[in-house]
């Protein structure tokens, strides 16, 4: 027993020796490889024929060998009919956007919307499952701006909620022709907040003194090391408000028939409450849009990725090969 213990601790440090010898073979790669300037790629999924195909296996499924042939059938009549016909689908393009704190999502959404001002017909339009509990000003106000340029190119644009889209995400929600929200999907929080914290009375405990040089009156207004004072405060309010009165005024320009002064008091309201305040338009979720959607439309989803750099491949996958190995290495000694 004590033999394979030590045997255990041996393995260990030898595995721990040849980690060490990856990561310095990582990283005289990294610094050795010239790489290009950061890029992604574009990639496309066709949904209506996702759906097609899931609808031809469940008939396949559930119905006669019979019933089946006589589907196949139509199918493929349709299928002719169309490529007859002089009317062509026109197309709905989805994207997905989950917004982090700092809104960083926004510069694959940039790559997104420009592809689709590229390619997008008269009959085109546009689906952006939002998912955001808020996050930085400038951020979703960027966001925000680049939704409004499919709504400037005359591209009727569509937002959908399935969980969340408060504070910067409803700034994001409201730019659309139409708003959708599950029932129970969080909307709204029209407001602005901001939280400071301030070190200097401990600073002070311990007899450290803290220096802050600053040209202009309002370089900073709060400071988290020095002493604050009333001046700063009132004045870091001042900016909180004007920014509040910018969001009202952003949110009030795009749904002019809402109340805004009833809805801008920085509450959050469930689907159902938004619809009668006029948060939103209709009560659906993505699923069920998109479903709709697939009868009139191809609607196809566009997603911009971006590509990793080799060495961090290579970082990732000496990564999954030390987890596995330690992992067995627990697993061993638990055995014993």
């Amino acid at each position: 027993m004590e033999f394979l213990y030590e045997y255990g601790l041996f393995l260990a440090k030898a595995v721990t020796i040849v980690i060490a010898i990856m990561a310095v073979v990582v990283l005289v790669l990294a610094s050795g490889i010239k790489h290009k300037a950061d890029k992604g790629e574009l990639r496309l999924t066709d949904i209506s024929d996702e759906l097609l195909q899931l609808k031809h296996q469940l008939k396949e499924e559930l119905l006669s060998k019979k019933q089946f042939k006589a589907y196949e059938k139509q199918v493929k009549a349709d299928e002719k009919a169309a490529e007859k016909s002089d009317v062509t689908k026109g197309k709905v393009f989805v994207i997905d956007f989950k917004g982090s704190i700092d809104a960083g999502e926004v510069a694959s959404l940039r790559e997104e919307v420009t592809a689709i001002l590229t390619i997008a017909d008269k009959d085109d339009e546009v689906l952006v499952n939002v998912e955001s509990g808020g996050g930085m000003v400038h951020g979703y106000g960027l966001a925000s701006s680049q939704l409004d340029r499919l709504r400037q190119a005359n591209i009727p644009l569509s937002i959908c909620i399935d969980k969340v889209a408060a504070s910067g995400g409803y700034m994001m929600a409201c730019v659309a022709n139409k708003v959708y929200a599950a029932p129970f999907a969080i909307v709204g929080s029209i407001g602005v907040v901001a939280q400071v914290p301030n070190f200097n009375r401990l600073l002070k405990k311990h007899d450290i003194d803290y220096e802050q040089h600053t040209a202009g009156d309002f370089k900073r207004t709060l400071t988290i090391f020095g002493e604050n004072t009333d001046e700063g405060r009132a004045k870091f309010q001042q900016e909180l408000e004007e920014t509040h009165v910018l969001f009202k005024e952003f949110v009030g320009r795009y749904r002019p028939e809402m109340d805004i002064a009833k809805v801008a008091t920085g509450e959050h309201w469930y689907g159902q409450q938004a619809i009668d305040l006029g948060l939103i338009d209709e009560i659906s979720t993505s699923d069920d849009v998109i479903l709709n959607l697939v009868k009139t439309h191809q609607v196809i989803k566009i997603r911009y990725q971006m590509k990793k750099k080799l060495a961090d491949k290579i970082a990732h996958g000496a990564s999954l090969s030390v987890n596995a190995v330690m992992n067995k290495l627990v697993e061993r000694n638990q055995s014993v």
